[in-house]
């Protein structure tokens, strides 16, 4: 039974939530800017990325992360970080897989671009731009909740299994590279090069399929219901993006997910699933404070 159902988003701020752990940020802007200035390539191997362990999954993502921050700038606002990272936590405590190695965590791009990524380790990026679409906090829930569910549907693995070559180090020796990452992320992102850039491809320029961000779509609903939160939620952000975008599919969201109007279509199927009693007038004044 879910026992924080309800009561976890209006009492978000009251206990510490150490799930959506803090991971060296740092540490991961410094290697974007190794990725950024060009890796050499390792030898590429058949093998398929379906052993990866937790581990693997998280200094995969670490890697990819690395090359997020070479595009994007990081927002430094601690305050409103925070604010994200307690909504994932709200979030990710009530869904089937609350742990993952090393925990989730949100971070701010410094860009006015409308877009979210995750990475398959658990970091997720939320644009300053995307986060300005928000009107009340489940709205903004709802875009952590679809990236959420990317990473518990292992979308971008997918993106993995699905290339023609993935890199030896990541189906047998990418646990045995963690420890190096500690000193030097950049060179595990150097080992890591082509299954990295296969899924930062995906992220950032094709995007993933159609179906599976429709299907990210219906996971979410059920992560926001679990939650306490209201899953038209997501509507109304669907919304909010097809005023900012309309169906331009040039940049952004529509660059990187299906139109609006498509995902509104599907959402409005499944939402008729969920009876989530109404308590977003407990979470209007932190949402007003953090984010303005």
């Amino acid at each position: 039974m879910k026992k924080y159902s309800f009561i976890l988003p209006i009492a978000l701020f009251t206990f510490s939530l150490p799930g959506c752990k803090s991971l060296d940020l740092d540490t991961i802007v410094k290697a974007g800017a190794a990725v950024a200035q060009g890796i050499s390539t390792f030898a590429e191997s058949k093998k398929a990325a379906d052993s990866l362990t937790p581990e693997n999954e998280y200094y995969l993502g670490r890697a990819v992360a690395a090359n997020i921050t070479s595009t994007y700038k990081i927002y430094r606002n601690a305050a409103l970080q925070t604010y994200l990272n307690k909504i994932c936590k709200a979030i990710v405590i009530n869904s089937p897989r609350p742990d993952i190695y090393k925990g989730y965590y949100v971070a701010i791009l410094d860009t006015a671009e409308i877009n979210a990524f995750a990475t398959p380790g658990g970091h997720i990026f939320v644009t300053r731009g995307l986060i300005a679409c928000a009107q009340n906090e489940d709205a903004l829930a709802a875009v952590i909740a679809h990236e959420v569910a990317h990473i518990q549907l292992q979308h971008a693995l997918t993106s993995i299994r699905n290339a023609r070559y993935v890199n030896a180090a990541v189906s047998g020796t990418l646990a045995g590279l963690g420890k190096a990452v500690g000193g030097n992320v950049g060179e595990l992102a150097n080992i890591m090069s082509e299954s990295v850039n296969e899924i930062v491809t995906t992220m950032m320029a094709k995007g993933f399929s159609k179906k599976q961000e429709l299907e990210a779509d219906a996971k979410a609903l059920s992560l926001l219901a679990d939650a306490g939160y209201q899953p038209s939620g997501i509507l109304e952000m669907l919304e909010a993006l097809k005023q900012k975008q309309g169906d331009n599919k040039n940049a952004g969201f529509g660059k990187t997910h299906p139109t609006p109007a498509d995902r509104i279509s599907a959402v409005n199927k499944n939402l008729k699933k969920y009876k989530v009693e109404d308590t977003r007038s407990y979470r209007a004044r932190r949402f007003r404070a953090a984010v303005g």
